[in-house]
């Protein structure tokens, strides 16, 4: 969840952090930044798969 906001929402990974708090999951920023940098090659990977071709005529 965290790494989906961090890409979706461009949002901070302090702010993430400060997110999870409110529920309930206590979870450092630094480690929402290694998640990142671990799943967003998987994740980019993926997706791209799944990308429609886009302006064919």
């Amino acid at each position: 969840m965290c790494v989906r906001w961090y890409v979706a929402y461009g949002l901070s990974v302090r702010n993430l952090e400060e997110m999870m708090a409110e529920r309930g999951i206590e979870v450092d920023h630094s480690t929402v930044h290694r998640w990142a940098i671990k799943l967003l090659p998987i994740l980019e990977k993926a997706f791209r798969r799944r990308k429609r071709p886009v302006g064919k005529s």
